[in-house]
């Protein structure tokens, strides 16, 4: 199915690391979002569970190996184009992982990866989606 333009929601996996008191932010390679902040994730292939596809998603953007300890939160991502019509939507399953192994690096889908405290976030321009989770997991105290 396309993403751009699609004829039914695309169901994708987000994943918020966490390391100590460091959570891992990648910069977006791709639209929708280019170029802005967000968590490791990607679509849920055919056949695959979303908490396989959310420890596969993490380390082919990332190089790391997680283990995934939580389900946070399912957002929607609904973004028409300037003539209403929808031309993303997503619904994403978001969890809390932790590394188990593996070395950083960014990859094709994420022009760089950075760990950050909580209180570093607002240095970094975020997706609309990503602050939603922090605001749903209360490590962000601005409204999205």
């Amino acid at each position: 199915m396309q993403r751009e333009y699609p004829s039914r929601p695309i169901v994708g996996v987000g994943i918020l690391m966490k390391q100590g008191d460091e959570y891992l932010l990648i910069k977006r390679a791709s639209e929708p979002d280019k170029g802005l902040w967000a968590i490791p994730g990607g679509l849920v292939e055919v056949g695959e569970g979303v908490k396989d596809a959310a420890v596969r998603e993490a380390q082919e953007e990332t190089g790391l190996e997680v283990e995934v300890t939580e389900l946070l939160d399912v957002i929607d991502k609904i973004v028409p184009d300037d003539s209403s019509r929808i031309r993303y939507h997503f619904i994403i399953v978001d969890f809390l992982a932790v590394p188990r192994g593996g070395v950083m690096k960014a990859s094709s889908d994420a022009l760089e990866a950075v760990w950050v405290k909580k209180d570093g976030f607002k240095q970094y321009p975020l997706t609309e989606t990503f602050k939603t989770l922090l605001k749903h997991v209360s490590l962000w105290n601005e409204e999205p």
